[in-house]
């Protein structure tokens, strides 16, 4: 086979590998983006309240979406799939946009039991230390609604 014959071929196997369709990601890692997103959002609208107190975190904030900037890109990508095989497109916006709104109406009047302070350097840690794993380790123990057992003693 010649050089031309070589690199049509290549093409083609090319062709077939952009082609073939992702797998479809599992309820358990729709779960988890969902929790990475809700993280990001919650870090977001929090840095937002902050910003004009003593603790403003918006930098860090900032900080944290570059560093961690594939891992929440991947994380949207694989909610809103989720979404979208459940819901289809339209759907999928909707819920997206309920995710969001839902998540601002939540933590808009502030975390329920870390002040601007902590947040901050919850913010700060977060973006220079762990990966994937440990960022949904934090979202389970930062979502809580109430302070988790193992932080009780924690001021």
């Amino acid at each position: 086979m010649g050089t031309l014959g070589k690199i049509a071929a290549a093409a083609s196997a090319a062709a077939m590998l952009v082609a073939a369709p992702a797998t479809a990601a599992t309820q358990a890692e729709v779960s988890q983006a969902e929790s990475l997103r809700k993280l990001d959002i919650m870090l977001m609208v929090t840095s937002l309240r902050c910003r004009k107190g003593a603790f403003d975190f918006q930098a860090d904030y900032n900080d944290f979406s570059a560093k961690r900037l594939t891992i929440m890109k991947s994380a949207y990508t694989t909610l809103k799939s989720g979404h979208v095989r459940r819901l289809g497109e339209r759907g999928a916006k909707r819920e997206m946009d309920k995710i969001s709104v839902g998540m601002a109406n939540q933590y808009g009047l502030g975390h329920p039991w870390l002040e601007c302070d902590q947040l901050k350097q919850v913010t700060q840690d977060l973006a220079h230390n762990g990966g994937h794993a440990e960022l949904l380790l934090a979202a389970e123990h930062l979502l809580a609604p109430a302070r988790p057992a193992q932080f009780a003693m924690v001021d």
